[in-house]
């Protein structure tokens, strides 16, 4: 399958990594491409734990990708709410039709939610929640790999 690791950049996700197997379901995302937080796993958990700003701004400006996009500001605000209380995030064909998939944060040494960690698979495989507790174990070794002095949250490119 597909896993990603992403930042936040301003109001998208941004795509450090993407391992995938050889059988792996296609998906748009390659390492460097921004996507939109609102329908992807990884971005989702991005936006639940983004500062007030930036969720509003993309809460305000939902737009669809594929049919089943959440696009309803109330639903999606509830789903984010959801997030934060169970620690994942899931998308169901939201960002690319016949896929789904399941996100994690990475958080720092402080507890500050620096990146999602995520698998995609193909929509038949809607168990993919079983897979969190491997997703959260491998976030908690990004972690604590990560320099808390390198991070604010947010991912600002070289000038």
């Amino acid at each position: 399958e597909n896993v990603h690791l992403a930042v936040r950049s301003g109001t998208t996700a941004l795509y450090i990594e993407r391992i995938y197997g050889a059988a792996s379901v296609k998906i748009v995302s390659r390492p460097g491409s921004h996507l939109p937080m609102h329908a992807t796993g990884v971005g989702k958990v991005l936006l639940a734990y983004a500062p007030d700003d930036v969720r509003a701004q993309v809460l305000s400006a939902l737009t669809p990708v594929t049919r089943y996009t959440i696009t309803e500001r109330g639903r999606l605000s509830r789903e984010l709410a959801g997030v934060r209380r169970h620690g994942y995030a899931s998308t169901a064909e939201e960002m690319t039709m016949g896929t789904c998939s399941v996100a994690v944060p990475v958080a720092d040494r402080e507890g500050r939610v620096v990146a999602a960690l995520g698998l995609v698979a193909r929509n038949l495989r809607r168990d993919l929640v079983q897979h969190v507790p491997v997703l959260r174990v491998a976030a908690a070794a990004i972690g604590r790999a990560i320099p808390s002095d390198l991070v604010d949250g947010d991912f600002h490119p070289p000038e």
